[in-house]
């Protein structure tokens, strides 16, 4: 399912405009973007919780030349689904 197929599903389900569902999706990706900018968890009850994580720096391999390479330390976000959605997935 890609974003148009899931502003699709969303106006369907709420009843509602795909332009309004379009609105409410983009409101609520910006919404939890900016919350894990900030360093905040966001956490979604039976669905999941957004957090961000620091990665270390570490040593790497170029897979094309097998030199080694720096890989610097950055800034990575995780998704932990919640027990209703891993339920339901199962």
């Amino acid at each position: 399912m890609n974003k148009t197929e899931l502003i699709k599903a969303m106006a369907e389900n709420a009843e509602v405009s795909q332009a309004a569902a379009g609105k409410a999706l983009a409101g609520v990706l910006a919404s939890i973007t900016k919350a894990l900018k900030k360093g905040d968890k966001v956490t979604l009850v039976g669905f999941g919780t957004f957090s961000v994580a620091k990665r270390a720096a570490r040593a790497g391999r170029n897979p094309q030349t097998g030199k080694a390479i720096k890989i610097p330390a950055r800034k990575v976000v995780r998704f932990k689904a919640g027990s209703k959605l891993a339920g339901k997935v199962k």
